[in-house]
């Protein structure tokens, strides 16, 4: 007996926005700042913290990003390090109650990727690798591993 196999369609399969690129830089920004403010906020992080885990951000242009008056473009490094960052937001988010997910990144961790320390702090002092690190964490914990 044959046994028919329907042909699936799952759509093409985009491939990530090309960050080394000036126009998925530019049409991924708004996106991107608008993500970071209301991050930024619920993570009660202060402009230092989150020019900090941004990257080349100074405060001024945060304080214009927080405003909705600045125009500019978000560098390939500053791009990939919200995405990082909304990643674990949203693993989080769906991990903990709201309260402990917004609260997580300011509580010391004896997990062996902190030694005791908050993830806040790893993060900013470790840049990119450890922002992708504590992501890769968060989506191990959701996936039981």
């Amino acid at each position: 007996m044959a046994i028919a196999h329907a042909a699936r369609d799952f759509g093409t399969i985009k491939p990530p926005a090309n960050l080394a690129d000036a126009a998925s830089r530019q049409r991924l920004t708004p996106a991107a700042v608008t993500s970071v403010v209301r991050l930024a906020d619920l993570w009660r992080l202060t402009s230092t913290e989150i020019c900090s885990l941004i990257g080349d951000v100074s405060e001024r242009t945060w304080f214009r990003m927080k405003k909705g008056e600045w125009d500019g473009v978000l560098s390939q490094d500053s791009l990939t390090r919200i995405s990082a960052l909304v990643g674990i937001f949203k693993g989080l988010r769906l991990l903990f109650s709201e309260q402990l997910a917004d609260e997580w990144i300011r509580l010391p961790n004896k997990g062996p990727l902190y030694g005791g320390r908050r993830p806040l702090d790893i993060m900013i002092e470790g840049g990119i690798p450890k922002l992708l690190q504590v992501r890769r964490h968060i989506d191990a914990l959701r996936g039981g591993l």
